[in-house]
């Protein structure tokens, strides 16, 4: 990347720190509203589903709606990219929130199956969708919004920042979860506590709305505008044409991030349960010691992708990585009383994601950066973030060490990138 704006030799200062933290906090409660759906789909899955159904069969199909918002993600966060990369980076997170709110809400006030029929599952995939749609534009505009206004050497602090918010927004689902599963009773939960959990999420999104209008446009976004600078040609038809390399690489790195949180901090809670026998509120708070062990390990993978660049970052990372998730997985079925110690490490392990974006914006020019990075992200998310859970929980059928092996594939990718990107440092 070899934008001015961010080549600038600098030190960050009080402005910078005041955009990232308001981008983050916008950022972990938008996050919040996408992701509280997983922990309650036991819940929703015997809610939204004929009773008579299996069991097992229920599960997949909230798991499979899980999904369709992953899905979603790519034409929402190319239709939104579009217009960041030609009317600017700031408006779109106002938009992206919008959706976000108004669809986490729709979820709140939805009747059940037993109330509407088939009519429930139908709505709830709706508004599924449009959260899809919104955070589709959400976390790659967030990463380019944050990249632009620092420094080229801060980037990654600045990605990483804003991914430690992002994964605020899972801890937050976990912390509101485990509250809930305190405070009510199972049966309680089941006949209308689930709701409060989205109707805090709608709340949220109109916070993260009125946080935004405080945040200034890119100085990288102006200074293109100000020059005429801005991409004559479809955003995203230059950068299938012009960037397929980065594209690639791109994708490669949204596989090795979607596999890590989907499977470790968003099914896993259900899989503890499920697979290895813990109540849930037990699996609740193990998950939120490994997300809250994840958002300081995003920060610290921001700083260390700054100092020794991505090649050695992400070859020393997926090590740590594969050994840290295997390891959970594995040992947790001969020793159950280690729950919080390996959830904890796998967790940090999976901090490594934070030096994902940090490759995604530099991957880029300034004037497609964010179609770019919306491009590969969603719609690699919308494959991989979308059939993992599908995969996992089929592949379960056959080995209870399914998800390790899933991270494990995951992470001999990650490896293989960090050895390609060490080649070209």
């Amino acid at each position: 990347m070899t934008d001015t704006a961010l080549a600038a030799p600098r030190a960050l200062g009080r402005n910078d720190y005041r955009t990232l933290g308001l981008a983050a906090l916008g950022g972990a409660l938008e996050f919040y509203d996408f992701i509280i759906f997983v922990f309650f789909v036991t819940v929703l899955s015997s809610l939204f589903f004929p009773p008579e159904v299996p069991e097992w069969l229920r599960d997949l199909q909230a798991f499979g709606i899980f999904a369709a918002g992953y899905l979603a993600r790519p034409l929402g966060g190319i239709v939104l990219a579009h217009f960041g990369d030609r009317f600017g980076r700031k408006r779109i997170f106002a938009l992206s929130i919008f959706l976000m709110a108004v669809a986490t809400l729709g979820i709140a006030l939805l009747p059940t199956y037993a109330t509407l029929g088939v009519g429930a599952p139908i709505l709830l995939l709706l508004f599924r969708v449009l959260q899809g749609a919104a955070i589709g534009g959400e976390v790659p505009g967030a990463w380019v919004f944050t990249a632009e206004h620092v420094p080229e050497r801060h980037i990654g602090y600045a990605t990483g920042t804003l991914t430690c918010g992002l994964t605020a927004g899972i801890l937050i689902g976990s912390l509101v979860a485990t509250a809930l599963n305190t405070v009510y009773t199972p049966q309680e939960v089941h006949d209308f506590a689930w709701r409060y959990p989205f109707v805090l999420g709608g709340v949220f999104g109109l916070v993260s709305f009125w946080l935004r209008r405080w945040l200034e446009e890119t100085p990288v976004f102006e200074a293109m505008r100000a020059r005429k600078a801005l991409s004559a040609q479809l955003p995203l038809k230059v950068v299938v044409h012009k960037h397929l390399g980065a594209v690639v690489v791109s994708m490669l790195l949204t596989f090795l991030l979607s596999a890590a949180i989907v499977v470790v901090i968003l099914m896993t809670p259900t899989l503890l349960q499920k697979v290895y026998g813990f109540d849930a509120l037990s699996a609740l708070k193990a998950n939120s010691v490994a997300t809250l062990a994840l958002t300081v390990a995003c920060v610290l993978a921001g700083l260390t992708i700054d100092r020794i660049g991505a090649g050695k970052f992400f070859v020393f990372g997926m090590v740590l990585l594969a050994a840290a998730t295997f390891a959970f997985y594995y040992l947790l079925f001969d020793h159950p009383q280690l729950l919080m110690p390996l959830y904890g490490l796998a967790g940090f392990a999976v901090g490594t994601i934070g030096g994902v974006p940090y490759v995604l914006v530099r991957s880029f020019p300034a004037n497609v950066r964010f179609s770019g990075v919306s491009f590969s992200y969603n719609v690699a998310y919308a494959i991989f973030g979308g059939l993992t859970p599908l995969i996992v929980t089929g592949l379960l059928q056959l080995d209870p060490l399914a998800p390790a092996y899933y991270i494990l594939a995951a992470s001999a990718v990650g490896f293989g990138v960090g050895v390609y990107l060490l080649r070209k440092e």
